[in-house]
């Protein structure tokens, strides 16, 4: 009698190539938004009372625990890590905030002449800015770095960061960044909070930051009343390679992208078929020794694998996806670069997107669900505003403008405007 055995089912479903983005959610579900409003308007209204009621049935923030750490707390934090993780912190640090020193150095005030003057822009940081951290199953140092630190090179006057449950590696973090303070808060009520102020948390510019589902919720229901980066959904990760990838390495980050939550979106594209068994197989090689196999085998079932037929072909589809989170992995990969333009970030060569979230120098809040196709990530330009002004000493030069701004004011039906106009052109 012979024996029947089971083809195990894949772990990387494939695609439908007219539909790549298929299985791909929206950053904010109805329900999820529905049940934060009602928590962003009582804290709007209530303050600080409300944010403590809040903090303490979602965050177990007990009725005697401070509601905000300030520097001396972060201080001691950091004080007593060990060397060892005392100087990784600072050397993270210092990479984040080298590539955002950068970045603001690339921006420069403008003077431009016009007829009678000049006209300009100057670049200004905004006053006050809140900085999410998640502190759910994991404590992520990492983003208190890459948001606090990126608005301090900005020029911020006043960070804040908010994070649910700090840990000592969190509150380290904070004081290696430069933060003020942090709120021990989570969710859609510290986001209301860092928006709307309540007791010592100030009304902040902006709320940055990365978040599970109830702060993109509160972000899009602040959005408006202060700035935010974006609208931030489940992570994603690209890998495009062919046939000269490694599949153990392709399947690592596969993995670690896959292991983030459930919610997670790790994708192949594949350019040919001959690539995918060998990733399944280390998919699932590597899978039983993994801690964190539960997640990121449900995170794999949102992405999948699309095979391509060529180069172009596979560059298409991933600018079609326009992922947070894209990683080269074929014999010529600069030449695959110069054909993708939809992405948060891209990572060649011996760069992996693990990098890129510890802190290789680039910030790793990064537009998800296809936001990439009009957005970037967060950066030094999050945090500045371009202000800009006008300057006429020459009224006889300036005549002109006059003229034609009156001219444009009719065209209108505006003649209010075209009066005060022509009082500059006599």
């Amino acid at each position: 009698m012979q024996l029947r055995t089971e083809t195990p089912m894949p772990l990387l479903n494939p695609l439908p190539p007219d539909r790549p983005c298929a299985r791909r959610r929206p950053a904010v579900d109805a329900a999820t938004l529905a049940a934060a409003a009602p928590i962003v308007e009582a804290v709007r209204t209530g303050g600080e009372a409300a944010l403590r009621a809040f903090a303490a049935e979602h965050d177990a923030l007990h009725h005697d625990a401070p509601l905000v750490i300030g520097r001396d707390g972060m201080q001691r934090a950091f004080d007593s890590l060990g060397g060892t993780e005392q100087h990784l912190l600072l050397r993270v640090a210092e990479r984040i905030r080298g590539f955002a020193e950068a970045q603001r150095r690339a921006l420069q005030d403008v003077c431009v002449p016009v007829p009678g003057g000049v006209a300009g822009h100057r670049i200004e940081p905004i006053w006050c800015a809140g900085c999410y951290a998640p502190g759910g199953r994991h404590p992520l140092p990492s983003s208190v770095l890459m948001t606090a630190v990126t608005a301090r090179v900005a020029g911020v006057r006043t960070v804040w960061l908010a994070s649910p449950r700090p840990a000592r590696i969190t509150l380290a973090a904070a004081h290696v960044a430069g933060a003020d303070q942090l709120l021990a808060a989570g969710g859609a009520h510290a986001v209301a909070a860092l928006a709307f102020g309540a007791g010592p948390v100030p009304a902040c510019d902006v709320v940055v930051g990365p978040g599970n589902r109830w702060v993109t919720a509160a972000k899009q229901l602040v959005s408006g009343s202060v700035g935010i980066d974006m609208l931030a959904g489940p992570s994603e990760l690209v890998v495009l390679a062919d046939g000269s990838a490694d599949p153990e390495r392709i399947a690592a980050d596969l993995l670690a992208q896959a292991e983030h939550d459930d919610d997670a979106v790790p994708i192949l594209i594949s350019i040919g078929p001959a690539l995918v068994p060998r990733v399944e197989a280390e998919l699932a090689r590597q899978l039983t020794s993994l801690p964190t196999a539960a997640t990121a085998r449900r995170a794999l079932a949102n992405g999948g694998v699309l095979v391509c037929t060529d180069l172009a072909e596979a560059t298409r589809a991933c600018d079609a996806l326009a992922p947070e989170h894209v990683q080269v992995m074929t014999r010529e990969p600069h030449v695959a670069a110069a054909a993708l333009h939809r992405h948060g970030t891209l990572f060649l060569g011996g760069a992996a997107e693990v990098l890129g979230d510890y802190g290789a120098g680039p910030n790793h809040v990064l537009p998800t669900g296809g936001t990439a196709r009009f957005t970037a990530g967060l950066s030094v330009f999050t945090f500045l505003r371009a202000r800009t002004w006008l300057d006429l000493q020459d009224t006889a030069s300036a005549a002109v403008l006059a003229r034609d701004a009156a001219a444009l004011a009719r065209l209108e039906g505006l003649e209010g405007h075209a009066r005060a106009a022509e009082l500059r052109a006599r």
